[in-house]
């Protein structure tokens, strides 16, 4: 539950009260804050947060078995609810990392995706965003979805599956 004296002690310190300005598109705009609110109260509600990085993981380390089973180069980056596939051999860390990625294949992967219903960036320089809304069925479709494009991309000379 938010509390409304912590609410109006922050706001307080917010211009033309207090010294901090504070301006955005939606600011004070009453549905953007009621939506903001009940936002805040569903996710006070239980361990959401929990069950989002479980969702994460359950779909990254699902990603991780599909590449190895395929032999293609590719790692898993994530962090919480963000990920992003980069094909490369090498574990990806930092931007120098990054662009040393096979963009070409990612192209292949994102198109071979798309094809198959699953909604990736377009680039391999953006993440994924998974929420709350995501279940246990979308990532077994996005795993079934992966094992066939990474199958694709697989190395001519790997056994296993296509």
């Amino acid at each position: 539950m938010v509390c409304p004296s912590l609410i109006g002690s922050v706001m307080e310190q917010v211009a033309p009260a207090g010294p901090v300005y504070q301006a955005g598109t939606l600011s004070g705009n009453p549905l953007a804050m009621a939506a903001g609110i009940e936002t805040l109260k569903l996710l006070s509600d239980g361990n959401k947060y929990g069950q989002l990085e479980e969702t994460a993981a359950e779909l990254a380390e699902g990603l991780e078995r599909t590449i190895g089973r395929t032999g293609v180069a590719a790692r898993v980056a994530r962090i919480g609810s963000l990920f992003t596939v980069f094909f490369s051999s090498d574990e990806v860390a930092d931007y120098d990392a990054a662009l040393r990625a096979d963009t070409a294949k990612y192209r292949q992967f994102f198109w071979s995706m798309l094809e198959a219903g699953v909604y990736l960036p377009p680039s391999q320089f953006e993440a994924c965003f998974l929420s709350l809304a995501h279940t246990k069925e979308d990532v077994e479709a996005t795993l079934k979805a992966a094992e066939a494009a990474f199958g694709k991309l697989a190395p001519a000379s790997h056994s296993g599956p296509r």
